[in-house]
């Protein structure tokens, strides 16, 4: 029985780290990979590249993926990270919830939007 014991206590050891580690790790990728795989146009996303986008079109393993207007890549999805949550906030807000840029915290006031004289003299100035 005494030469059995080393051999239970491996026994137990290694069934306690499948549990503990290889189990959640192999539920988490698989979890990852139904999200990618449901992931279908419209959906926000971040590429492993780390640049967010939107899908415009999907083909089969191929998405489309809008990163700015106009300016769209073509990826695998194995190239997407995360499917973003649908933003249900008032867009143009930080997370204070007050709108606008950070001119505030800089000690400047933001130039009106129908001032476009002075948001060129902030551009030509660089600040």
């Amino acid at each position: 029985m005494s030469g059995a014991t080393p051999l239970l206590v491996l026994a137990l050891v290694l069934g306690v780290l499948y549990v503990l580690m290889i189990r959640p790790q192999r539920r988490r990728q698989q979890d990852r990979q139904s999200l990618i795989r449901a992931a279908g146009v419209g959906d926000d996303i971040l590429t492993n590249g780390g640049i967010y986008g939107t899908i415009i079109r999907t083909e089969g393993d191929d998405v489309e993926v809008e990163i700015a207007p106009g300016i769209t890549v073509h990826m695998t999805r194995q190239g997407i990270t995360a499917v973003l949550p649908p933003d249900d906030d008032d867009e143009g807000e930080d997370a204070d919830g007050e709108a606008g840029g950070d001119a505030e915290d800089e000690g400047q006031e933001a130039p009106d939007a129908g001032d476009e004289e002075a948001l060129r003299t902030r551009v030509v100035k660089g600040s």
